[in-house]
Parts: C-alpha cells; structure tokens; sequence
C-alpha cells in the first residue's frame, strides 16, 4: 500500500511540475504575417491583439519559433541610417519587434523586415518580457 501511495504521489508531483513549467513560459507574441496582426498571450489568454507592419515586397520577416536574444529601450539601426526603434526585442539577429511613429502604415507590409507596432504597444511588450523574462517568452511568426 505505501509503495502505491508514493508511486501516485510521484507521478502527481511530476505532473505538477511539468504544468508549473508551462506556467512560467507564460508570454507569447504570435505575429500572423497575412492579417499584419500581433496577438499576445500570457499563460494561455490573449491580453492583446495589435495592428503590426511586417516586411515590405523585396524583404522578408523570417518565419518560425524565437526567444528574444537581446532588449534594449531604444536603438538606432547602423543599417539604415541610424533609424530609431524604441523598445527593440530582438529575436534573430538584426530582425526585432519595435516601437513606431509611422503609424498610418500599421496593419500593412512596411519594414525592412522588422517587427514594427505602435511605441505605447512596444512599451507594454517590452515591460511584459522584462517581467517574464526572455527565457519565459516565445516569439512565434507565421503566414
């Protein structure tokens, strides 16, 4: 009988555990290329649901799954004239999800490939991984 009482509280306990680490990679931004939409989920529930602006005809936004590599609160890009890009999160090398003012161009192709959305959402972003962390976060683009 104790052998069994310990095996179903081992396997509770691994389930437990298995779940709480689901928990704790909480914050998912899933970038829908076709719609130039944003969706952001924590622990399962859309908290939000942004207009983006995704790469313009000649370039491309790389497709697939990401952790942020890199944040920083503002950054200028060496690559196209020291451009501004508030509240950057880089996901695989240059490209990143970024804070914009050219907001009549949300909800369209428009960027070199970057990840662009209004500034006040890239805050909100940013402060979410910041307090998630980067390693509890996920970045997922798709058609």
């Amino acid at each position: 009988m104790k052998k069994l009482v310990l095996t179903v509280f081992s396997a509770v306990a691994l389930v437990l555990a298995a779940s709480g680490s689901g928990m704790a990679a909480g914050l998912v931004a899933t970038v829908d290329v076709s719609a130039q939409t944003m969706t952001i989920k924590k622990h399962g529930r859309v908290i939000y649901r942004w207009k983006v602006s995704t790469a313009r005809r000649g370039y491309v936004t790389p497709r697939g799954q990401y952790r942020p590599i890199r944040m920083h609160r503002m950054w200028y890009s060496r690559k196209y004239d020291m451009s501004p890009m508030p509240y950057s999160i880089f996901f695989r090398g240059g490209y990143a999800i970024h804070g914009t003012n050219a907001v009549k161009r949300l909800g369209q192709p428009a960027s070199h490939g970057c990840v662009r959305l209004r500034t006040d959402n890239a805050a909100k972003l940013y402060a979410l991984v910041k307090q998630v962390g980067p390693g509890n976060t996920r970045i997922v683009v798709i058609n």
